[in-house]
Order: structure tokens, then C-alpha cells, then sequence
């Protein structure tokens, strides 16, 4: 059973460079419109604040979770837009309080969380470094979301090993929630890392392969950016067509981003 604080600790670190970018914004500047149709930088924020408020429910009270997520089965087209608008109706200063709180509780969940603990969740139940990973994923694409808003570059940092974890282990569900059959054979992945070094997953002997910089990867998996944009390449068939409807999140397939010259 691997050690969740590392995943947690990076957590912070990513919640608190993104706190940092969007602190000491103005009201005009919450409102600026980003990259997601229809979404401010108000309705990205609100977005995390809503979803740590559903893992913290998922750690804490089960049962209460499971009611919520009766009504996201219901609506799962219309729930994360709702939640996200409902939060960006809040005065900015009162959003960023609790989205900073939310976190925080989150944190302190999951920190004395026993060991081997499983929450409920949308898709399959998550472990405490799982759902830690899962919420630096969310915080991590979002935040490049405001990021291109206000213009600004954010420095990648080896925080993106998780958002490339989570992206290679959800290639099956990329083409079942397309209702398409996932490749049987294996696929090799080598992503450079921001530091030079290479992270690696699958066998080394696969026929199959996806190679790039880490950092694109990870634009590709949150459908942060299209691929015809990214220096993400793949060897075979399997592996081109999962880099086509790659996504790393749970939910609906996502229509991804158009590309840079259709903009």
C-alpha cells in the first residue's frame, strides 16, 4: 500500500500555486471568460470548491454521498455546470474563502483517513492517494484554464507525474465511455519530464508507443489543448487512435479543444 502523503503534499502545493494566481485578482477579473465555453475564472474556481466539497462528503458520510450522486446520474449532462454557476453567482471574496476552506478540510480528511480506507465516488470507489491524486488532476487542468485567461505561463513541475498517472490508467475507460472497445495489447509510454528525466509506464517491449514531453501529455489527457497542437506522438494503431479520444477525468467524453489555427 503506497504512502498517500507525497500525493497529498503535492496537493497542497498545486491548490496553493493556483491560490496565488487568482488571490488578488479584481471582481472584473473573476468574470474574465476562459478557455471552457461559458465558464469564468469565477465558474473554474467554483468548480473545484464544488468537487472538494463532493470528495469530502464521499470521505465523511457515505450515505449522504450516495444521495448525490443519485441526483448526478440523473442529470449527468447538466450537474457540473450547475454546481460550477451556482458557485460563480457568490461574491468573489466569499468564493475564494470557500474554496480555501473546502481544501483545507479535504486535506485533514484524507490525512486521518485510516489506512487502506475506500470512498465511494462517481466512477469506481478511490483510495485516500487516489482521490488526492484525482483532485491535483482537476486542480492542475483548471488552473491552466485560468491560467490562459489572465495570460499567464505557469512553470511545469513533477506535480504533472500525477496528472500523467492518471491519464494513462484511464485509457480503457477513454474508449468504454465511448462505447468502444479498449486495445488488448499494450501500450508503452515515455514522457519526458520537466526536469529531463523520462517517466515510464507499460512494457518495454510493446509494439505500441506514446512519446512527448510529460507537460503536453497532460494538456492532451485534460483536454486542455488539441493534439494537432501538442509534440504527443504515437506508434500503432491502438495507440493513435487512444491519443484521438484520450481524457483523464471521469464523466461524459468531453468535445476536447479545437485546434489553435481554427481559433
Amino acid at each position: 500500500m503506497s504512502d498517500p502523503t507525497v500525493v497529498l503534499d503535492d496537493l497542497r502545493s498545486e491548490s496553493d500555486e493556483l491560490d496565488r494566481l487568482v488571490g488578488e485578482l479584481s471582481a472584473d477579473d473573476w468574470a474574465r471568460p476562459t478557455p471552457a465555453p461559458r465558464w469564468s475564472i469565477a465558474h473554474q474556481i467554483a468548480h473545484l470548491a464544488w468537487t472538494d466539497a463532493a470528495a469530502l462528503l464521499a470521505v465523511t458520510d457515505a450515505e449522504a454521498f450516495a444521495a448525490e450522486t443519485e441526483k448526478a446520474f440523473a442529470a449527468p449532462y447538466s450537474f457540473v455546470d450547475e454546481g460550477a454557476e451556482q458557485g460563480a453567482a457568490q461574491p468573489p471574496a466569499e468564493l475564494l474563502a470557500r474554496w480555501r476552506e473546502g481544501r483545507e478540510q479535504l486535506q485533514k480528511a484524507l490525512r486521518a483517513a485510516p489506512p487502506g480506507s475506500r470512498f465511494p465516488w462517481y466512477g469506481p470507489p478511490m483510495s485516500v492517494a487516489s482521490t488526492a491524486t484525482g483532485r491535483l488532476m482537476e486542480t492542475w487542468a483548471h488552473g491552466q484554464d485560468i491560467a490562459d485567461a489572465l495570460g499567464a505561463v505557469r512553470e511545469p513541475t513533477d506535480r504533472l507525474r500525477h496528472v500523467a498517472y492518471i491519464g494513462v490508467r484511464a485509457r480503457d475507460y477513454a474508449f468504454g465511455v465511448r462505447s468502444l472497445t479498449p486495445p488488448t495489447a499494450p501500450i508503452r509510454v515515455d514522457l519526458t519530464a520537466p526536469g529531463g528525466e523520462v517517466w515510464t509506464y507499460g512494457p518495454a517491449d510493446a509494439e505500441q508507443k506514446v512519446s512527448g514531453p510529460a507537460l503536453d501529455f497532460c494538456l492532451l489527457v485534460t483536454q486542455r489543448a488539441n493534439r494537432a497542437d501538442l509534440a504527443v506522438r504515437a506508434d500503432g494503431e491502438d495507440a493513435d487512435r487512444w491519443l484521438d479520444i484520450a481524457q483523464a477525468f471521469a464523466g461524459p467524453a468531453g468535445p476536447g479543444r479545437a485546434p489553435k489555427e481554427a481559433l
